[in-house]
């Protein structure tokens, strides 16, 4: 995507949804002082090096469909990317019962009837919702390799995977090499972008064949023993 188009596209939704997504940071930043939601509290940080971040893949997203954001601690992506495509359908996943109560409390008193909290281990909820997704992302969880596969089963075919990355993504991927088909994923598409006077990066994967059985494995497995290393 043109540079100029992905930084209108992000100015343009950022800006008719500020005053909602402000919303949300408040939100956010009183309850984080209930559970560690995210690592910062105060608004401005967590509008800047948060609420931003994730708002810079919305060009990547599509206007509707079905979206799970893993591992979503605050909310984050998902909730950012509710508020800007209420034509998405998200559901926000975590394994820790606090953090899933106090942000089903910022859904509701947001009024997003486009968000659902599942309170679940990753590994067990792919069971259950296997390949349901037209998009699976993830920000700030674990190595690339790893989190494919947390992301792949989750995505139908045709449908994408989003990695929020840094620095080292390169190091990451050079881990995994050209496995990907493993999982079902194409090779990912590597797409930079700044945040402040950060480089940062999103990950992309095309999801062109089926998971194979076996995937997701049993929980802890995926950390313990990463499928490209057999």
């Amino acid at each position: 995507m043109e540079k100029e188009i992905f930084v209108k596209i992000l100015e343009s939704e950022v800006t008719d949804n500020e005053e909602r997504l402000r919303k949300y940071v408040s939100l956010l930043s009183a309850a984080n002082e209930l559970a560690r939601l995210t690592g910062p509290s105060d608004e401005e940080t967590l509008w800047g090096s948060h609420v931003m971040d994730c708002a810079s893949a919305l060009p990547f997203l599509p206007n509707d469909g079905r979206v799970i954001d893993v591992g979503t601690g605050g909310g984050l992506p998902g909730m950012v990317w509710a508020i800007c495509r209420p034509g998405l359908r998200l559901t926000l996943l975590d394994s820790i019962t606090r953090k899933c109560a106090l942000v089903e409390k910022i859904a509701v008193a947001m009024g997003l009837k486009n968000v659902t909290v599942v309170c679940k281990r990753s590994e067990e909820y792919a069971k259950e919702e296997h390949e349901k997704f037209h998009v699976a992302a993830a920000r700030a969880v674990c190595a690339s390799g790893i989190l494919a596969e947390y992301l792949a089963p989750f995505v139908r075919i045709k449908g994408k995977a989003i990695a929020f990355k840094g620095p080292k993504v390169t190091e990451e991927l050079e881990l995994v090499g050209n496995k990907w088909k493993a999982l079902g994923f194409s090779s990912p598409h590597l797409h930079p972008y700044t945040l402040g006077d950060m480089k940062r990066y999103f990950l992309i994967w095309d999801k062109i064949f089926q998971t194979p059985k076996g995937i997701p494995r049993r929980t802890g497995m995926a950390e313990k023993f990463p499928w490209y290393q057999k």
